[in-house]
C-alpha cells in the first residue's frame, strides 16, 4: 500500500474488550487484539499514520470520558503522536475532526479494525466510503459484542465481512482481507 493509507483503530477499549457483563463480551478478544496489533507494527514500520477512534457515552458509566472503561485498551495503545479522535456516534466521521485530519495528509485509503462489527465498524466503513475513501476492511481485526436474533457474535462478524465486501461505489472499493494480507 502507498503513503495515502492509514489505519483506523475504532473503539478499543477496555469496557468493550474486557467488559465484565458475559452476555456482552467481546468475540475472540485475545484474538482480535494480537491481530490489531500485528497491523499497527507494519503500519508504523511504513510509517503510515495510526489514527484511533475512542467512543464516549453520555449516560453509560463505563464509557464515559475519563473512565476506566473508556481507555484505549493497553495491548494496542497509540504511540506518542498518533492522532485519537473522540466520537459520541456510530459514525467516526459524524461531529469529529477525522476526514479534515485525514484529508490534510492525504489519506485516500483506510485499514480499518476495531469493536462493534455491526455498529461503528460497518457506520464508519459505509461513512468513509461515501467521502470517497477505498476502505479495507480486516475481515479477522473486528469483533462484537452483540448477539442476537439467533446470530452468534460468529455469524455477526462474517456477516458484515460479507455485506461491506458487497458495497457498491462508482470509483471507489471495500476490499475484505485477513490482517495477514495487509500490507502498508
Amino acid at each position: 500500500m502507498a503513503r495515502d493509507t492509514a489505519l483506523l483503530v475504532i473503539d478499543v477499549q477496555v469496557a468493550i474488550i474486557d467488559g465484565d457483563d458475559p452476555d456482552h463480551a467481546a468475540y475472540q478478544p485475545a484474538e482480535t487484539l494480537a491481530r490489531i496489533g500485528e497491523l499497527l507494527v507494519r503500519a508504523r514500520a511504513a510509517k503510515s499514520p495510526v489514527v484511533y477512534v475512542q467512543h464516549e457515552h453520555a449516560t453509560y458509566e463505563p464509557m464515559k470520558r475519563g473512565a476506566a472503561g473508556w481507555q484505549i485498551h493497553p495491548a494496542v495503545a497509540p504511540a506518542p503522536g498518533e492522532l485519537v479522535v473522540r466520537k459520541q456516534a456510530c459514525d467516526a466521521f459524524y461531529g469529529t475532526p477525522l476526514r479534515s485530519e485525514l484529508d490534510a495528509q492525504g489519506i485516500t485509503h483506510l485499514v480499518v479494525t476495531g469493536c462493534e462489527s455491526d455498529k461503528c465498524v460497518d457506520t464508519t466503513v459505509r461513512r468513509a466510503l461515501s467521502l470517497n475513501y477505498d476502505v479495507t476492511l480486516a475481515a479477522d481485526a473486528h469483533t462484537t459484542t452483540s448477539t442476537g436474533e439467533g446470530l452468534t457474535s460468529a455469524q455477526i462478524v462474517a456477516h458484515h465481512n460479507a455485506t461491506l465486501a458487497d458495497l457498491a461505489h462508482p470509483t471507489r472499493e471495500v476490499v475484505v482481507k485477513s490482517a495477514s494480507e495487509i500490507a502498508f
